[in-house]
């Protein structure tokens, strides 16, 4: 899914956290009540003003983020 129509940086809102476009609804926010077990459609009834297609974007968003991220492990003990 392209989330770029549905998610926006500026650094004006939240201090540049990623929202969706036109609200100051947070990607994290919409993490955050999908991982506490709410169902998309709670959250449509709790923020009418989004859309299903907004929420995935959000998902979708994240997902890119997390593709970007390394992970160099650490050697926790010398090999001989």
């Amino acid at each position: 899914m392209d989330w770029r129509p549905y998610i926006r940086c500026d650094p004006t809102v939240l201090c540049g956290k990623p929202v969706i476009a036109g609200t100051r609804i947070s990607v994290e926010l919409i993490l955050e009540k999908l991982a506490a077990g709410q169902t998309i459609e709670q959250i449509l009834e709790d923020y009418p003003q989004l859309t299903e297609e907004a929420i995935r974007a959000a998902i979708a968003f994240a997902a890119d983020a997390l593709k970007a991220d390394f992970v160099y492990p650490l050697l926790t003990e010398v090999q001989r």
